[in-house]
């Protein structure tokens, strides 16, 4: 199961997992950038009516996949709630377990892990530990010309070198000006994901957006008008995994979404 390179993005690859049936940006040790279905098959996402605790939501993965009669491989991203925003170190210590359960499924090789992954902390009633809200996966479909694909979570911890330091996206700024900031830098982000993995806005069904604070007031401006949320906009109230950070988003364009 070796990854073989297709194309470079900034400081990373795009590497395609034949077992899998789709191709990733490389460059983050605990996910990818971003997922997109290999020809000959498509991307189907599943969300679960309640989440479930992390090991019992991997045994729900293992169980799809077996009736699908898919390999392990075929897992291609991850959504996560978790309690409340993390430090470095209590994400460290997390990645250990998740990235544990990847690694016996032989999805972590050399360090790199494929899977995209979204993960963020509802501001109500949240679980009460790590837990999967949703996954995809990968089957078999005809070449039908309409590809599939989804991005990992973005936000605002990410670099911008266009900021000066007080305003850099990582700031626990909060007003509608540093928000719009951010978001603009998220939404960038998404964009260069999504064309490196050959797809842009008009591709999306569906946008998805995590923030507790007033997004409102450049909703318009800098999201809607930029064509960002063709399918609509979805909105979460939470927060990003991280402690400090304030804003996050991800894009999916699936035709296959199904609740378990």
């Amino acid at each position: 199961m070796t990854p073989r390179v297709v194309d470079k993005w900034w400081m990373t690859e795009v590497l395609e997992l034949d077992a899998g049936g789709y191709r990733y940006l490389s460059g983050l040790q605990d996910r990818s950038g971003g997922v997109a279905a290999a020809e000959g098959f498509a991307i189907r996402r599943v969300r679960l009516r309640r989440p479930l605790p992390l090991e019992d939501g991997f045994a729900a993965i293992h169980t799809l996949l077996r009736a699908l009669d898919r390999p392990l491989s075929a897992f291609c991203a991850c959504e996560l709630r978790c309690p409340a925003p993390l430090s470095d170190q209590d994400l460290r210590e997390f990645n250990l377990r998740y990235l544990g359960v990847l690694a016996r499924w032989g999805l972590v090789r050399g360090g790199l892990c494929p899977v995209a992954r979204s993960d963020v902390c509802p501001e109500f009633a949240p679980p009460g530990a790590p837990a999967i809200h949703a996954f995809c996966v990968t089957v078999p479909q005809p070449a039908t010309g309409t590809g599939t694909f989804v991005t990992s979570g973005s936000n605002c911890a990410l670099p911008a070198t266009v900021l000066s330091e007080g305003d850099s996206p990582s700031s626990r700024r909060v007003s509608a000006a540093a928000l719009r900031t951010k978001a603009e830098h998220v939404l960038a982000e998404l964009e260069q994901r999504m064309k490196a993995l050959g797809f842009s806005w008009l591709h999306a069904t569906a946008t998805q957006l995590y923030t507790v604070h007033d997004f409102h007031p450049f909703m318009g401006d800098v999201i809607e008008r930029r064509g960002a949320a063709p399918g609509g906009l979805t909105w979460h109230l939470a927060r990003p995994p991280l402690l400090g950070l304030d804003y996050q988003m991800d894009v999916r364009g699936i035709t296959l979404e199904t609740v378990l």
